[in-house]
């Protein structure tokens, strides 16, 4: 069976190529384009990454083709429509970074609660005075986490270890998840707001979560609460954040995401270069916030470990195996 595969580098293509038996692979370092379709229009399958659009008129062009295969969470770079009326399966790779980014999450809230980046930076030029290193504890705070989807979920977990109370805010709610995890839902976002010591958020962002958190509600927070955000840039008006901190609101931010990185759809774009890291690091370096000593900010990299990358890999050859066997029971088949 003939399969192409775009956009993986030489260590992808050897990973792949040696953990998936009976298939002829051609492989592409580069995203899918006009001129690549003709060498690999006789393909059966196609294993790309979003920046590769399958629209009804790139798949058109495949003449044989059965299976189409993400490397992402995301599909909407393929008409799924033209595949559903052509009988082509979809496979995504629905999670891999759940436990990765919820450790990232509570990494910050450590940092800033026990002022880890300003005792390190003391000690380096030689000052072991404890002044102003005061922090605080975990135990007995109250956690609000916005969005109690899987990486919510696993921020429960976690913080249920710290004797932490854990609320949360979510769209439906999952009342055998809560009874399980010890944790319960409020009623609205500015309840979560007013209750929290720390808020951290964990929601997709898109027209209905831009500037979740805003002037309006931003307000509404205990004075002197944390606030995280691993998730989406968008989803917090920057201005509003700004002011919050400087009113004595927010104690501190830990943010692993910025406004400006609304570009970036699924976070391995980053890791292949995808997006113009250039124009991001200009605006992050001429930022306020990364001046501030009550911010800190990581360079998105909540997603990339090891283990996170490994998984994206596993997946993805378990879904050729299962494309190539014709297993319609595959867990992560879209359609």
């Amino acid at each position: 069976m003939k399969i192409a595969v775009f956009e993986v580098n030489q260590l992808e293509q050897d990973y792949i190529n040696n953990n998936v038996k009976g298939a002829d692979f051609v492989f592409f370092e580069g995203q899918l384009n006009g001129e690549l379709i003709e060498k690999v229009k006789d393909a059966e399958i196609v294993v790309n990454f979003i920046e590769s659009s399958m629209n009804s008129k790139v798949i058109s062009k495949f003449n044989k083709l059965k299976a189409i295969i993400t490397m992402s969470t995301g599909y909407d770079h393929i008409d799924i429509t033209t595949c559903q009326k052509r009988k082509i399966a979809v496979y995504n790779v629905p999670h891999y970074g759940e436990n990765t980014v919820a450790e990232h999450a509570m990494a910050l809230i450590l940092a800033l609660m026990k002022n880890i980046v300003k005792s390190v930076e003391r000690t380096k030029h030689g000052n072991f005075s404890l002044e102003e290193l005061e922090g605080l504890d975990l135990k007995g705070k109250t956690i609000g986490i916005v969005g109690m989807g899987s990486i919510g979920g696993h921020v429960a977990r976690i913080s249920k270890g710290f004797e932490m109370n854990v609320i949360a805010f979510n769209r439906s709610k999952n009342m055998k998840l809560a009874k399980e995890l010890g944790f319960s839902y409020v009623k609205s976002l500015d309840e979560l707001l007013r209750k929290s010591d720390i808020v951290t958020l964990h929601l997709p962002y898109n027209k209905a979560t831009h500037h979740i958190i805003n002037k309006k509600n931003i307000k509404l927070m205990k004075k002197g609460s944390f606030f995280i955000n691993t998730a989406r840039g968008g989803l917090v008006d920057t201005t509003a954040l700004l002011w919050a901190l400087e009113k004595g609101i927010i104690r501190g931010a830990g943010l692993d995401v910025l406004e400006e990185e609304d570009l970036v759809k699924e976070e391995r774009q980053i890791l292949n270069k995808k997006i113009p890291l250039n124009e991001i690091i200009n605006v992050i370096e001429n930022h306020i916030l990364i001046n501030r000593d009550d911010v800190i900010i990581t360079p998105h990299n909540a997603f990339n470990t090891k283990g996170a990358i490994q998984r994206i890999l596993d997946t993805t050859i378990t879904n050729i195996n299962d494309a190539v066997s014709g297993n319609k029971k595959s867990k992560n088949r879209v359609c």
